[in-house]
């Protein structure tokens, strides 16, 4: 039997490409080492120290005794339980809301361009801005109060209320990122087929049950990727908390978050190891939570 044998590139011509291939993707190796490699070996660095910043930076070795203080600082604890609050309430109702607009607008509504731009101003205005308006809104003479009690229901102090300060922060966000997440989910259900629906339409299913049985099922990577976003932006909340607070994430640590917390250890305590560490304890919580969400929800493809 005849055997055919490969042709074999010369050496010489495969470490041309190789080094063709590295010299490609040099430009990547080096914004991502200097961007992100290099910054997160100095936070390791960082957290295993405690820094001095006044009178020249000097830097003492502590071990891990910045890790087994986080476990005796009640703001850390105040502070995570406060963002895991808030990430358990925002991201699936901004989910489940970005999913109901999303359904809307791709039914063949009359004038939905026009929906589509009212949804999506809140997603495209200035953050910053949109607490500035928020806190108006929730001033005790303010709208929200004043529509509350036109209705007959109790008024609330928003900005003063320790058991609702965090609460108005919640409205906040949901309001302004669903429409985000409703651009993502709308895509993905135009790339749905349509067959699919017109079969089940002539096995005599109604439309809440394509909407359970073909819909449901056929999202369930956009939805995890929805929430997985969500998470991740919603641990890292910060300026509204901020804004709200005036900095000190009050009422009575009501609005102080993990990321608000790491502001105030490096610029207001100047304790840049320490920060470091609580970083690390946000990323941590911030991996466990999407791989617990990737086991649930899966990452597969549509």
């Amino acid at each position: 039997m005849l055997q055919i044998r490969k042709r074999q590139k010369p050496p010489r011509l495969n470490i041309t490409e190789n080094l063709a291939g590295y010299l490609f993707i040099t430009p990547t190796i080096l914004v991502m080492g200097t961007f992100v490699v290099l910054p997160i070996l100095y936070a390791v660095f960082l957290s295993l120290h405690k820094v001095q910043l006044l009178g020249g930076i000097k830097y003492e070795f502590i071990g891990g005794s910045n890790f087994s203080r986080l476990v005796d600082d009640e703001r850390v604890w105040i502070a995570l339980s406060n963002t895991l609050q808030y990430v358990v309430i925002v991201v699936p109702t901004q989910t489940i809301l970005a999913l109901i607009l999303a359904v809307t607008l791709n039914s063949g509504i009359r004038g939905k361009n026009w929906w589509r731009i009212i949804y999506f101003l809140p997603t495209v205005t200035s953050s910053a801005v949109l607490t500035l308006i928020f806190m108006w809104i929730y001033n005790t003479d303010g709208l929200l109060n004043d529509f509350l009690a036109f209705v007959g229901l109790p008024t609330y102090n928003w900005l003063g209320d320790p058991a609702v300060a965090l609460k108005g922060i919640m409205l906040m966000n949901i309001w302004s990122t669903a429409p985000f997440y409703m651009v993502i989910y709308l895509a993905a259900l135009q790339d749905i087929p349509q067959t699919l629906y017109e079969a089940a339409e002539l096995d005599g299913a109604n439309e809440w049950q394509k909407f359970i049985r073909i819909t449901v099922p056929l999202l369930k990577p956009v939805t995890f990727f929805v929430m997985a976003v969500g998470v991740i932006g919603t641990f890292q909340l910060f300026d509204q908390s901020y804004i709200f607070s005036n900095g000190n994430g009050g009422p009575n640590n009501a609005t102080l978050t993990i990321v608000l917390l790491i502001y105030q250890a490096v610029f207001r305590n100047l304790q840049m190891g320490y920060a470091a560490a609580i970083a690390f304890l946000l990323a941590a919580v911030i991996i466990t939570t999407t791989l617990i969400q990737r086991r649930f929800f899966g990452g597969e493809k549509l």
